[in-house]
């Protein structure tokens, strides 16, 4: 008989992978809860809940008589609506798996390779601390009364509808392709050659099957990545190698960014701004025939292909594309000013 599982969400870059790895798999009946607003491409042998997991009463009426295998919350994000999960999943689920996020990883590093046991602390950036908060609680919860919980941190995760960069708009990475096509600089953090890794959505949904149902993963906390690093410029490179054109990069401090981008901060300092190389050897350890297969050039290419070919995603951002061009504008005025000077 197929083993329940629950996922909170399913829809996104992340959950996509999963429920796309799970929708033929004998050994798993799926259902997603989400509010149904991006079920489009949910395959047809998945159930759907329809429900928001933020009204707890409205969530518990929905799984009243309910019992799950497993229960995976892909969209908690703070302490309250994690501790609402524990509420509505006590006794209805034999593991419930938190998606983190490998960000909740000491900032700075005091060494470059995280494992699991790295300490948990992000002085800069708000999501990653209630990340480590949700963390805490949920394993509080693990030791006092053996609520069975597996915690997975993720990397930088994309799919097959658009590649990944460093630095992007609100809209997403459109706007930056549009900027390779047409010649302009592409802004880099650092001198680019601070190390990162993207892992593809399959690559993910892999690792994580492995954990669903695995007694040996309760109480654990484990991360899931490539294993493949690269730089930024690398990466960069790639994207602009997947548009068949050579990528023009301007390299700005990230200092310099965050003093004209305040808003930039938190995300840049308590995250790519840092080198960080992933050590999967526990994941390795939990699900032995574990191994991330798509390479970022592979993936990145198929993700510029599908832009190209659908144009709904070809989103247009002249906010971020004008932003580019001031802060470009800005660090060669302090150039030639100095330069200036220094001639005077």
């Amino acid at each position: 008989m197929a083993r329940k599982a629950l996922i909170i969400g399913g829809t996104g870059t992340i959950s996509t992978g999963v429920t796309q790895n799970l929708k033929d798999n004998p050994e798993w009946e799926l259902y997603l809860l989400n509010r149904g607003t991006h079920t489009d491409e949910v395959p047809e042998n998945v159930h759907i809940l329809k429900g928001d997991i933020r009204n707890e009463a409205e969530t518990a009426k929905l799984l009243e008589g309910m019992k799950f295998d497993v229960v995976a919350d892909f969209i908690g994000f703070t302490p309250d609506q994690v501790a609402a999960d524990i509420r509505l999943f006590r006794g209805k689920t034999n593991q419930y798996i938190y998606i983190s996020s490998v960000s909740v990883y000491q900032k700075p590093l005091s060494n470059a390779v995280v494992t699991e046991s790295t300490p948990l602390y992000n002085q800069y950036w708000q999501y990653s601390r209630d990340k480590i908060a949700c963390e805490e609680l949920l394993m509080e919860e693990y030791r006092k009364t053996g609520f069975p919980i597996t915690i997975v941190r993720p990397s930088s995760t994309y799919g097959d509808k658009a590649p990944l960069v460093g630095i992007c708009g609100s809209k997403g990475c459109w706007q930056v392709l549009e900027r390779m096509r047409q010649g302009k600089p592409i802004i880099v953090h650092g001198d680019g050659t601070s190390l990162w890794t993207y892992t593809h959505n399959s690559d993910f949904a892999k690792g994580f099957v492995g954990l669903m149902g695995n007694p040996r993963a309760i109480g654990e906390s484990v991360h899931i990545t490539s294993d493949e690093v690269l730089t930024w410029n690398q990466i960069h490179e790639i994207v602009a190698d997947a548009l068949g054109v050579k990528a023009k990069l301007i390299h700005l401090s990230t200092d310099f960014i965050t003093a004209c981008a305040p808003e930039r901060k938190e995300a840049m300092m308590g995250d790519i701004a840092h080198s960080v190389i992933v050590d999967n050897g526990k994941i390795k350890n939990l699900v032995p025939d574990f191994c991330a297969t798509v390479r970022y050039d592979q993936g990145a290419r198929r993700g510029v292909e599908y832009m190209l070919s659908h144009p709904e995603t070809q989103v247009p951002d002249p906010e971020f594309d004008q932003w580019c061009d001031d802060l470009i504008a800005a660090y060669e005025a302090g150039i030639a000013a100095f330069q200036h000077r220094q001639k005077s």
